[in-house]
């Protein structure tokens, strides 16, 4: 069986189809996987052994110049690659206008989500068959059940399990840094301000960590999030790393003792890494969209509304990872 992917964006989102393939490849062993992925997000798929092909798109990029001669020719060019094969299954898990005009390129039955339950209801004209997933339920959920219903298994039986089998730290380091022999990632960064903790809370979280031994690393992705990066390493011991892409953050994390972080893929990179630690929710609902870590994992903490000052992370903290001891 050949089935093709359709998860392009975001971050947090691609994370959340790992378990779904990973359902899949058990129940189907000879299925081969195929995934269309946003270009900057291309490396997380391939961290999965059951991915075969991943076939990127720059639709964020593309939008930016549409009637390019250069992007026109690549637009043909990755529909040329969605049409080379014949697929038994196309699955739009992103339930998006732009991910129903992907799933439109791509030869073989079409599945996704009804109109009632897909983000963009328009999104069901570009599937030949539809299903109502609760909106109610988790991402993660959603992709298991939505991948189950279209390839006809129960999954039920199942533990959440993201795949993951690449071995970062097998990988060369391509940075002149000396990293603390013990140390958390604080991933400080969130894709809004309303989604932001304090700057004065990351000031005060690592200075009681420092006091507990640990090195803070401070990972940014563009120039407010390096500038505040900076003013907390101006008032810490806090290291900020040199700008690094997902696989180099990958092994970041992957060495760490624990990670906090806001609503942003890097915690559920964290998640799917099988780490400690604490997500912070500002401004959305875990229950929805919150890090959920593998039935043998660590567990990472959901932390929202009254939850959400300095001590309770540290508390949470404490209780996912007991080499954070008390001071």
């Amino acid at each position: 069986m050949r089935v093709l992917i359709v998860k392009t964006s975001s971050l947090g989102d691609v994370v959340h189809m790992l378990p779904a393939v990973t359902d899949a490849k058990k129940l189907i062993p000879d299925i081969t996987i195929d995934w269309v992925v946003e270009e900057s997000f291309q490396v997380v798929p391939e961290w999965h052994p059951a991915v075969e092909n991943v076939i990127p798109v720059a639709i964020r990029r593309w939008r930016r110049n549409l009637f390019s001669i250069r992007i026109f020719n690549e637009i043909r060019a990755c529909r040329s690659i969605l049409r080379k094969n014949e697929y038994d299954a196309i699955i739009d898990t992103q339930g998006l206008i732009k991910s129903a005009v992907i799933t439109k390129w791509g030869r073989g039955k079409k599945y996704g989500y009804d109109r009632n339950s897909a983000r963009e209801p328009l999104s069901a004209w570009g599937t030949d068959h539809q299903f109502f997933i609760s909106r109610n339920l988790h991402a993660i959920d959603r992709n298991r059940q939505l991948t189950a219903r279209a390839l006809g298994y129960d999954y039920n039986t199942l533990p959440l399990d993201y795949g993951i089998t690449t071995n970062f730290t097998d990988q060369p380091q391509k940075w002149a840094l000396e990293l603390p022999k013990d140390y958390i990632v604080a991933l400080h960064g969130t894709s809004r301000p309303d989604k932001e903790w304090p700057e004065s809370n990351w000031i005060e979280l690592a200075q009681a960590l420092e006091e507990r031994n640990l090195g803070i690393l401070l990972p940014w992705g563009n120039e407010r999030e390096f500038e505040r990066a900076k003013r907390i390493a101006e008032k810490t011991r806090a290291t900020v790393l040199p700008q690094m892409d997902l696989n180099q953050l990958a092994r970041i994390i992957s060495s760490a003792r624990s990670v906090v972080g806001m609503d942003t893929g890097l915690m559920h990179i964290a998640a799917a890494l099988g780490k400690p630690g604490v997500a912070l929710y500002l401004a959305s609902d875990p229950d929805l969209t919150g890090v959920k870590t593998g039935a043998e994992a660590p567990v990472i903490h959901n932390l929202s509304n009254g939850q959400l000052s300095v001590e309770a992370v540290i508390d949470h903290l404490i209780s996912s990872d007991r080499s954070v001891h008390r001071h």
